[in-house]
C-alpha cells in the first residue's frame, strides 16, 4: 500500500522531532553579577546635524566658512591697495614728470614735494613698509597653508599612507603634488620681492647706514648709478620695471576676474597689452630720461661714490 503525501509529511515531522529530542541541551550561562567597568562607560554624544561636514571646501571652517585662507586672501587683497597708491605716486615722480620736463634737475623739485606723502617717519612704515610685508607674508602663508591641507588630504602627514598612495600611482600625471601650482602672478611676486628688496637696500638703507641721512638721495643718485655702472643698473631697473608692472596688472586682473581660466583669449590679450603699456610708460621716463641724466659733479658725486663703494660698486 502506497503512502500518501500527507503520510510523508507526518513521517518527516516525526523524524525532525526525534532528531531534536536526541540533542543534548546546553546549559544557559547566567550573566555576570557585576558588569565590567568598560560597559559602565557612556558613549560619547553623537555630532549634531547642524555641524559642518568634514568634506567641506578647503580653508573653510564651521563658523560661516571663514577660515584662515579667507582672512589671508583678504589681507593680501586689501594690502595691495596701499601698495598701488604708493606705486602710482612713484610712477608720477620717476617717470611721468621726468618725461614731461625732459630733465633730471627739473624733476627733483616735484620729487621732494611728493615725498611728504610717503616718506615721513609716520607715513613710510604705514604706506610703504607695512602693506608690502603684509602682502608678501600673506602670500607665503597661503602657500604653506595649502600645502599643509594637501598633506592632510592625501596622507603625507602619515608616511605609511603617503607611501602606499605613491606606490599605487603608476604615472607622474596621477601623482599627488603637495605644493600648490605656481602661477605667473605668484612667481612674478617672488621675483619682485627680491628685486624690490635690492632697490630699497640701495636707495633707502644704504644712505642711512653710510651717511646717516637720505636727504641727498633723488633722481640724480639714480642717474649717477647708471653713469658709473650702466650694465648692472640697466639690468636691475629693467627687470624691476617689467616684473613689477606685470605683477600689478595681472594681479589686479585676477582680483577682478579678468585673468581666470574661463577668460577669453581676447580678454587675456587685453591684460597683456595693459601690462606692456604700463611697462613702456614707466621705462620711457625712468630709462629714457633719468638713466641718461649723467653722473653728478662736485661733492655730491664724491658722496654717491662713497655710498656705492660700500657695496663694492
Amino acid at each position: 500500500m502506497e503512502e500518501t503525501p500527507r503520510q510523508w509529511q507526518r513521517r518527516d515531522s516525526q523524524q525532525t522531532l526525534m532528531s531534536l529530542l536526541q540533542l543534548d541541551p546546553s546549559p544557559i550561562e547566567s550573566p555576570p553579577s557585576s558588569p565590567s567597568p568598560l560597559h559602565d562607560k557612556e558613549l560619547p554624544p553623537l555630532p549634531t546635524s547642524s555641524g559642518s561636514s568634514t568634506a567641506g571646501a578647503p580653508g573653510l571652517s564651521g563658523n560661516g566658512g571663514r577660515g584662515a585662507i579667507f582672512y589671508l586672501t583678504r589681507l593680501q587683497r586689501y594690502s595691495s591697495f596701499a601698495t598701488a597708491f604708493f606705486a602710482s605716486i612713484h610712477l608720477v615722480n620717476v617717470s611721468l614728470i621726468p618725461l614731461a620736463t625732459r630733465s633730471v634737475p627739473g624733476s627733483e623739485t616735484y620729487l621732494l614735494m611728493t615725498r611728504e606723502l610717503y616718506q615721513t617717519p609716520l607715513a613710510e612704515p604705514l604706506v610703504v613698509a607695512l602693506p608690502v610685508v603684509a602682502h608678501v607674508g600673506a602670500g607665503v602663508a597661503l602657500r604653506l597653508l595649502r600645502r599643509w591641507q594637501n598633506m592632510r588630504r592625501y596622507g603625507a602627514a602619515t608616511p605609511a599612507m603617503y607611501a602606499l598612495h605613491r606606490t599605487r600611482t603608476t604615472s607622474s600625471k596621477d601623482s599627488v603634488r603637495l605644493w600648490p601650482s605656481l602661477s605667473y602672478v605668484s612667481a612674478s611676486g617672488y621675483a619682485l620681492t627680491v628685486l624690490y628688496a635690492a632697490h630699497v637696500a640701495v636707495n633707502r638703507v644704504l644712505p642711512l647706514v653710510v651717511e646717516g641721512d637720505s636727504s641727498n638721495i633723488g633722481l640724480a643718485y639714480v642717474a649717477h648709478g647708471f653713469a658709473r655702472h650702466p650694465g648692472l643698473a640697466l639690468a636691475a631697473y629693467a627687470g624691476l620695471i617689467a616684473i613689477a608692472c606685470g605683477h600689478m596688472v595681472w594681479g589686479a586682473a585676477r582680483w577682478l576676474g579678468l585673468a581666470d581660466g574661463r577668460s577669453s583669449k581676447r580678454r587675456r590679450m587685453g591684460v597683456h597689452a595693459a601690462a606692456a603699456g604700463m611697462t613702456a610708460l614707466w621705462a620711457a621716463g625712468g630709462l629714457g630720461v633719468v638713466a641718461r641724466g649723467g653722473a653728478a659733479k662736485g661733492w655730491i658725486a664724491a658722496a654717491y661714490d662713497h655710498m656705492l663703494a660700500a657695496v663694492r660698486l
